[in-house]
Order: C-alpha cells, then sequence, then structure tokens
C-alpha cells in the first residue's frame, strides 16, 4: 500500500510517519515548513501541484495531519485544501483520513458521539468542523473522518503541543507566576496510540479517537510537577470560565464518546496509553 501524510513534521504526522516505517507500507511524507530527514516540501494550497505529486504517486491512502489555527490561513488549509483532497480522493480512488478536532464541539454536554450535532465556539474548531463538511460532501470520495482531543507525545519542540508546553511552565523555577486554565477539562492522548491505531484501521465515515481520563492544564501541571519532584507554587488555576470579548472562548468539556471506535474490533483495540505512567517513561530517557 502507499501512503501519502501531510503535515508530517508535526507532533501527529512525525508519529504517524514513524508507524508507517515499521509495515511494508511505502510513505510519502509531505511538510510545508520543515524539511530534510526525507521530508517531502509541498504547498498544499496549490492545487496544480498537489494534483501532480499526488497522480504521480498514486496513493492507495492519504492521511490529512495538516492544520492551521492562525487566523488568516485556517480555511484557507483546513476547508479549502481539504475539500480539495477528497476530490481527488474520489478522481484518484484512495482513501482520504481527515483528522478533525473535539473543538467541533461546544464542551456542554459530553461525552460527544460521532453523529453528535457539531457547534463550534471558536475559529480553529469552526474551520475544522467546515472541512469535515467539504469532505464528507464529495459524492463518491472514500472519506474517514477522525475526530482527536488536545495530543501530547515525542516532539521537536515543547512549544509543538499544548500538553508538551506545560514541562517548560513547570520546569520554570524562576520566580515567574502562571495562571494556569482549570476550568475546561482535556482528554490528552498520545499521537504514538493515534499513529499506531491508522496503521491497524479500515472503515465508517466518522470516528473519534480519545484517551479516557480527564485533565484540565492545571492538572496535568501537577502530574508534570510530582514526575520531576518539582514545586509548583508558581503555577495558579484558574477556574472561571472565559470572560470578556477579547478572551478565547473554550469548550469546558469535549469528550468524544469512543464506544463505535472500539467496537470496530481493530486488532489491539485503542491501545491507550495512561498519561502519568506515559510521561514518567519518557522523561527517564
Amino acid at each position: 500500500m502507499k501512503v501519502i501524510i501531510t503535515g508530517a513534521s508535526g507532533v501527529l504526522g512525525s508519529a504517524v510517519r514513524e508507524a508507517f516505517k515499521s509495515t511494508p507500507h511505502q510513505v510519502l511524507a509531505l511538510s510545508n515548513t520543515r524539511t530534510g530527514d526525507g521530508l517531502v516540501p509541498l504547498d498544499l494550497t496549490n492545487t496544480q501541484e498537489v494534483e501532480k505529486v499526488f497522480a504521480e504517486y498514486k496513493p492507495n491512502w492519504v492521511i490529512h495531519c495538516a492544520a492551521e489555527r492562525r487566523p488568516d490561513v485556517a480555511e484557507k488549509l483546513n476547508v479549502n485544501v481539504s475539500g480539495h483532497l477528497a476530490s481527488l480522493a474520489k478522481s484518484l480512488k484512495y482513501t482520504l483520513v481527515y483528522i478533525s478536532t473535539d473543538y467541533v464541539f461546544d464542551g456542554n454536554s459530553p461525552p460527544y458521539t460521532p453523529s453528535a450535532k457539531t457547534n463550534p465556539l471558536q475559529l480553529y474548531g469552526r474551520t475544522k468542523r467546515d472541512g469535515e463538511e467539504a469532505v464528507l460532501s464529495v459524492d463518491g470520495a472514500k472519506v474517514i473522518v477522525l475526530r482527536v482531543p488536545v495530543l501530547y507525545g515525542p516532539a521537536p519542540k515543547n512549544s509543538d503541543s499544548a500538553v508538551n508546553i506545560l514541562l517548560d511552565v513547570v520546569q520554570d523555577q524562576s520566580g515567574k507566576q502562571y495562571k494556569m486554565d482549570h476550568y475546561a477539562t482535556r482528554y490528552p492522548t498520545n499521537v504514538v496510540d493515534i499513529a499506531n491505531f491508522l496503521v491497524r484501521l479500515s472503515v465508517p465515515p466518522i470516528l473519534h479517537y480519545s484517551a479516557a481520563e480527564p485533565f484540565t492544564k492545571y492538572e496535568m501541571c501537577l502530574v508534570f510537577a510530582k514526575i520531576l519532584n518539582l514545586p509548583h507554587g508558581h503555577i495558579v488555576p484558574d477556574s472561571e470560565a472565559p470572560k470578556g470579548d477579547s478572551a478565547t472562548t473554550r469548550p469546558k468539556d469535549c469528550q468524544l464518546y469512543t464506544k463505535e471506535t472500539e467496537d470496530l474490533g481493530v486488532e489491539g483495540g485503542l491501545g491507550l496509553s495512561l498519561f502519568e505512567e506515559w510521561w514518567t517513561e519518557y522523561l527517564r530517557k
């Protein structure tokens, strides 16, 4: 099987690429911002170049990990590019796996089933929801939407992950104080687990993949402080809901219901890591 991975230099894309290395499948790893280590540069917004590369490679699967949060380019990459890849999935007859987010939900009535009504509260969630609609609207295209929550795992820089970067906060013993979100419940999920699951996957149009352990970012910091044996008095829990026109709207709890995914009977199941256990082992390396 021939697989194309977009966003292959990102935290999730890197893990997916690594997972497929241990299989007999051929992989084309695409990246827009980083080069080297076998990464192939490609601007996904350049439709003609994308069509040329994809037609020449003739993929069986395309795993679309590339995504954007920046307001000026989020719609272009999350919606327009995704719709184009779905159109190519139809004409080139490959399966497109579109990676989406728990932020397509408003966080008011978890857990959310794959068929639950979406209601994103902020731009990133809206563009990813619009991306879902774009890929699923292409008649005749074989598409899988895989929604995932906040991610952690091996990364070139801690700042590449909203979870990994909390390590920097805990390790900053300079006296600086941090106000840390203790309002929104997240379900930090390991990118290596998702990658290994994708290798074993074959299936329905919308799926959820998520760890089951709930944490706020403040609680994640407490776990890191425990593992690192560091004080955490400089990190102050902020349990208030976001307020004011300038506040970034955050859903309170977007837990993804994963029973349908579990019921697929994929060999090895979801294969979920335990958050504290994984970080303890990883930080000892």
